[in-house]
């Protein structure tokens, strides 16, 4: 804690929004979602840092991306079902997920959020068992999940300086559910970008463009919908909160970031419009929510990663 308030004390200000043209067609989406859908199944750019060497395994990679990957299979399904997965999914001798009191499935006001919620679900669901099958195949052993902390979103918010207390709950409703998968997903993007350069095997690395892709996807459909909100709504309250989201990240991973507006919706350099990239230590910090070199533990992993990359370096 005494890091995260550290943190507290340069909490950005709230950043300007426009809404514009361009959120036209996510607005009218929103303006037309009811009723809920049935849940899903559980069964470097600028702004980087050197390249560190290639001589990491790839299996080693493979195994932090799905430490990356349980956590945002967890939110997702909490978020769309109330429950996590399942015990085959998570592995043997997984570790607990820590969850806010009485938690259930956000309560959806419109069937659109809903379905983009189970199908997110169902895609981080199979991410991990994609991972799980590629390690193996590649004569290596998957990590089991580990210890997972998803009220972390409250300190996170007190650091960002979106709350004073730590009361900021992800599930409680479809805005600040959005606000929780834009803190994954971005970061999900730019760690697969990163983690590029780190594998040998062409098989593999053409695999995980592939789930960077998916997750490139559902970055651009958080980001859309918080716009489209806005303009729906005529309430920018949640970019405003992105947007801080976004400052606090900055500062904990790196920068690559961009501010999140009507008329900059994806993120990427300016210069080549190609997306941001961040190394595994820059990850580590994010998900320990600190900076610092030999930080192993913390934040949404308490217990800190699975594997052989889980210690940042500085």
């Amino acid at each position: 804690m005494e890091k995260i308030n550290e943190f507290i004390k340069k909490a950005v200000s709230r950043r300007s929004f426009m809404a514009g043209a361009g959120t036209a067609a996510a607005a009218a989406f929103l303006a037309g979602c009811n009723d809920a859908t049935a849940p899903p199944s559980s069964a470097p750019p600028s702004g980087g840092t050197t390249t560190p060497p290639a001589s990491k395994p790839d299996n080693d990679v493979l195994n932090f991306a799905l430490n990356l990957e349980y956590l945002e299979a967890e939110f997702y399904l909490y978020a769309a079902t109330g429950k996590g997965l399942s015990s085959a999914d998570a592995g043997s001798g997984a570790g607990t997920t820590k969850v806010p009191a009485g938690i259930a499935a956000v309560p959806w006001a419109s069937s659109g959020l809903a379905q983009y919620a189970n199908e997110i679900a169902q895609d981080e669901v199979n991410h991990v068992r994609f991972l799980q099958k590629a390690i193996t195949g590649n004569g290596g052993m998957p990590v089991s999940r580990p210890d997972i902390d998803l009220t972390f979103f409250a300190p996170l918010a007190v650091a960002a300086g979106i709350t004073t207390t730590p009361t900021f709950n992800p599930f409680a409703g479809p805005s600040p559910f959005l606000i929780g998968a834009f803190v994954f997903e971005d970061v999900g993007v730019t760690a697969y970008h990163g983690a590029a350069g780190l594998l040998a095997e062409k098989t593999i690395l053409g695999a995980a463009a592939g789930i960077l892709g998916v997750e490139a996807y559902h970055a651009a459909a958080i980001r859309t919908l918080l716009v489209g909100m806005a303009a729906a709504t005529s309430d920018q309250t949640y970019v405003d909160i992105a947007n801080k989201v976004s400052a606090l990240r900055a500062t904990l991973g790196g920068g690559n970031e961009t501010t999140l507006t009507s008329k900059s919706i994806v993120a990427a350099d300016t210069t080549n419009a190609i997306a941001f990239a961040r190394m595994t230590d820059q990850v580590l910090h994010i998900v320990y929510g600190a900076t610092g070199a030999g930080l192993s533990k913390g934040g949404f992993f308490p217990s800190g990663l699975n594997g052989t990359i889980k210690a940042t370096a500085s």
